[in-house]
């Protein structure tokens, strides 16, 4: 007798205390915000997307304090039309846990993550490094439904991308800055030049 196989239709991925909803709002931008510069306080983040899965290692540092933040995440959409409510589960990771499952083949994103408050919501800002540089981006969380779906976008964003699949972490992971700017000019999202 065989050892059984597991494959997408024999395994079963059950509702988890520990598993939560984020709501969130995603603009492309074409700069950090009027008001907030490089030189702000800001985190350092590595993000490694493994390979064929709904999996990261994120790494945050603190470049003030030179403090590590490690997080093993699954993220997903349950309702692949609709990105602005994920599933998100967090494990702290200690250095020895991150090292082990560094082993993993990934794809990196690296980019600073400025806060930003506007309107009594706080933004998170991201420039991002590497092959994604020139791309910046800003999310906003929710606790609601009805609040997201009632916010209206900054005047600071240049679109909303929140339902672009290619503006997702997972899917930025395997691209450059020039196949997000196909991907603008193709779907016409702005209405001024990025870069």
């Amino acid at each position: 007798m065989g050892v059984a196989k597991l494959t997408d239709q024999n395994t079963i991925v059950p509702e988890s205390k520990y598993a939560r909803v984020e709501r969130e709002r995603r603009y492309l931008l074409q700069d950090l915000p009027e008001g907030l510069s490089r030189a702000d306080h800001h985190f350092q983040i590595t993000d490694n997307y493994l390979t064929g899965t709904r999996l990261r290692i994120r790494k945050v540092r603190d470049p003030k304090t030179n403090k590590w933040v490690v997080k093993f995440t699954q993220k997903f959409a349950p309702n692949p039309a609709d990105l602005s409510r994920t599933i998100i589960t967090n494990i702290y990771l200690n250095a020895i846990e991150a090292e082990t499952l560094a082993i993993f083949e990934a794809n990196e994103i690296r980019k600073n993550r400025y806060r930003f408050k506007f309107q009594d919501r706080q933004f998170s800002v991201d420039m991002f490094l590497g092959d994604l540089f020139g791309l910046v981006l800003a999310e906003v969380s929710f606790e609601t439904d009805e609040e997201m779906d009632n916010f209206p976008s900054p005047p600071f964003a240049v679109a909303d991308v929140t339902n672009n699949e290619i503006f997702t972490g997972g899917r930025l992971s395997e691209l450059t800055f020039e196949d997000i700017r196909k991907e603008i000019e193709r779907n016409g999202l702005l209405r001024r030049n990025v870069g």
